[in-house]
């Protein structure tokens, strides 16, 4: 698989699991900002699989011994040879690949193992340098086990020439192409691959280190083979049921409107709750169709609440297309349409399929025939409507012959005959240190990330206020769910509770001020009763020029340049030579409300902002310099500056 074919199966599994596709409504396939593999870390020893079987604590080279890569002094990419069914040690040997990377101090014991999978179900070869990132000075006393699951990547990789998961005949004709094998190609068999691994190498225990995907093999290999853990670090729960398979709610992002409004102050002060809004104007645009917002862009919004320029507009948006000014929410669903997608095609994503279908339970039997899983999912969509307040007609692309929603939808073609649950129902979890980290906005709430934490009788759960999806391997970098991150593998007994780890950069909107006598008035020292208006006002503008160049945006989200609200041009400089790295915003006649035009230039340079403006508007020109704090989730936004060369100091309330 080349570096290309490896790329595609990744931003498709990031956006078909990372996001929460077993279940989580999928009308956005916006690609999750995760780390990406560099070409620095290559292996210095190449292990042949030959002459190199697996049977549970046997593993072993070929006389018994250990495997060539553990005795490697730098990076060894090795492979084992393992049963294709391990109830089974006469069936079919298939090839498993692992990287091993020894600790960096070589002059000591090693502390310990991490055996860590950044999840997807994708190849996990080519993250091994962002876990290496990630893991950062852990590795100096921690060696390093990353395993490539069976079916992916170098691990006897599923491929079906072809394949497009929209299609599901394709989805069909792909499992027939496969045959019977594929229906081993799963959690319960691929964590029995990467024990076999463990044993090769000599390792008596490891500390399982999954994030997102991997977090359900880090509970398989938990309960399947507790003697041989230390602890467990869970990064974005996958939540398994009492079943023991996979259990992502089938539901659309919408309730996740409340947990952007909720800090805010002003967003608190929208008449209703935000379900309701939300509610309101899916049935208003099902009657008076807007060609500039249709419903799938709204659901795309709702989706994707965890980019910080949706959490913190959208609710606002909202109260203002149902107040009359469409203006705030056609800008939002631009955006998100222009988006990239990630690709559902692809002859690698067969194993994505394999896993999420065999590892998931549905709304239909497991046994049952194609025709009647669309039965029962298309009867289970009627009636739960699973997507409040969207449905299934809401949100189908004309475009698509076969639109998905889910992994669900995929999995309606997808034979899975095996009982197979990830985790043994009525499984005993062990009594190892477990830190779980769950952010705000993930497709798995943080209740349900909580209470699958739970069933580890020594776990703590944390909570990453306002984050996203994989907070310890995110770009940019979180950097107190890395650094919880590092000291509970470090030393898993040495905390004594969990992080306290703020993703929040803003507080969401309550208005979109159409005009200056609508906005908020500054309170402070400095300012005559029109300036105070007109610098609130002229923060208000430049604030929301601001917002388009967060630090935790999309890395899609980069327009150089982007109308005004309400008029004018915004043109962005991210990080040019004479900018001395800061983003230089540019504004020509740029009109947040409608009757103040701004013109000048603000500087981002880290969350210091600075901003030499001229505002025109019904009262005349002021020249104004502004001063403050970017990206802190406060209600109140302190600034300093001067009004025409007279110095101020005040606070603008978030509007």
């Amino acid at each position: 698989m080349n570096r290309d074919q490896r790329s595609i199966t990744r931003r498709a599994a990031a956006a078909l699991v990372a996001t929460g596709a077993c279940g989580t409504l999928l009308v956005s396939l916006l690609t999750a900002p995760n780390a990406t593999a560099r070409d620095h870390d290559t292996p210095s020893t190449i292990v042949p699989a030959e002459g190199r079987e697996a049977s549970g604590e046997t593993s072993r080279g070929t006389n018994g011994s250990r495997h060539p890569c553990a005795s490697a002094r730098a990076r060894c990419d090795g492979e084992i040879r393992v049963p294709l069914d391990w109830s089974d040690p006469a069936s079919e040997r298939i090839t498993v690949a692992f990287a091993w990377l020894p600790r960096k101090d070589a002059s000591r014991p090693a502390a310990g193992t991490v055996l860590a999978n950044p999840g997807g179900p994708a190849p996990a070869l080519p993250a091994v340098p962002s876990l290496t990132e990630a893991l950062g000075p852990v590795l100096d006393r921690h060696d390093l086990l990353v395993v490539e699951p069976r079916g992916l990547g170098r691990s006897s990789p599923l491929l079906c020439p072809g394949l497009d998961l929209e299609r599901q005949e394709s989805v069909s004709a792909c499992a027939a192409h496969l045959g019977p094998r594929v229906r081993f190609f799963t959690a319960d068999q691929a964590v029995a691959d990467m024990d076999a691994v463990r044993a090769a190498l000599g390792v008596p225990k490891v500390t399982f280190y999954g994030i997102s995907y991997g977090t359900l093999f880090a509970q398989a290999y938990a309960t399947r083979h507790p003697d041989r853990l230390s602890a467990v670090m869970l990064d974005s729960i996958v939540p398994t049921g009492p079943d023991g398979y996979v259990t992502k709610p089938i539901r659309s992002g919408a309730h996740l409107l409340d947990v952007a409004c909720a800090p805010s102050r002003a967003c608190r002060r929208l008449p209703g709750a935000p379900a309701d809004a939300i509610a309101r104007l899916v049935r208003h645009l099902r009657e008076h169709p807007d060609p500039r917002l249709r419903l799938p862009s709204l659901g795309h919004l709702t989706n994707n609440l965890y980019l910080p320029m949706v959490g913190r507009e959208l609710n606002a948006a909202v109260a203002a297309y149902l107040g009359g000014d469409p203006l705030p929410l056609r800008r939002l669903a631009r955006v998100i349409d222009a988006a990239p997608r990630a690709p559902l095609r692809g002859a690698e994503l067969a194993g994505l399929i394999s896993y999420t279908c065999a590892d998931s339970a549905f709304p239909f039997e497991r046994g049952a025939a194609p025709d009647e899983r669309r039965r029962r999912l298309e009867r289970h969509y009627d009636t739960e409507r699973p997507f409040s307040p969207f449905t299934v007609a809401d949100l189908r692309a004309s475009s698509s012959q076969w639109p998905i929603f889910g992994m669900q939808d995929v999995c309606v073609g997808w034979p899975t005959p095996r009982s197979s649950p990830p985790v043994p129902p009525g499984a005993v979890y062990p009594r190892v240190p477990v830190l779980a980290l769950g952010g705000d906005f993930d497709g798995t709430t943080t209740a349900e990330a909580a209470a699958v934490t739970r069933r580890f009788p020594v776990s703590v759960f944390s909570r990453v206020r306002a984050g996203g999806h994989g907070p310890t391997v995110s770009t940019p970098v979180n950097a107190c769910a890395r650094g919880a991150m590092r000291a509970f593998i470090a030393d898993p007994y040495a905390s004594g509770g969990g992080p306290r780890c703020d993703e929040a950069t803003y507080r969401a909107l309550g208005s979109f001020p159409r005009t200056v006598a609508q906005v908020p008035p500054a309170d402070g020292t400095g300012l005559t009763g029109e300036e105070r208006k007109v610098v609130a006002a002229a923060l208000a503008t430049v604030a929301d020029a601001a917002a388009r160049r967060d630090p935790l945006r999309s890395p899609y989200w980069q327009e150089a340049t982007e109308a005004g609200l309400r008029g004018g041009l915004l043109t962005f400089a991210d990080g040019t030579g004479g900018a001395g790295g800061a983003v230089v915003i540019t504004l020509r006649d740029v009109r947040f409300a409608g009757d103040l035009a701004v013109d000048g230039e603000a500087r981002l340079n880290g969350g210091d902002a600075t901003a030499r403006l001229t505002v025109t508007g019904a009262g005349g020109s002021h020249a104004l310099e502004l001063r403050w704090e970017a990206f802190r989730a406060r209600d109140d936004i302190a600034v300093s500056g001067t009004v025409a060369g007279r110095p101020f100091t005040a606070t603008v309330p978030v509007h």
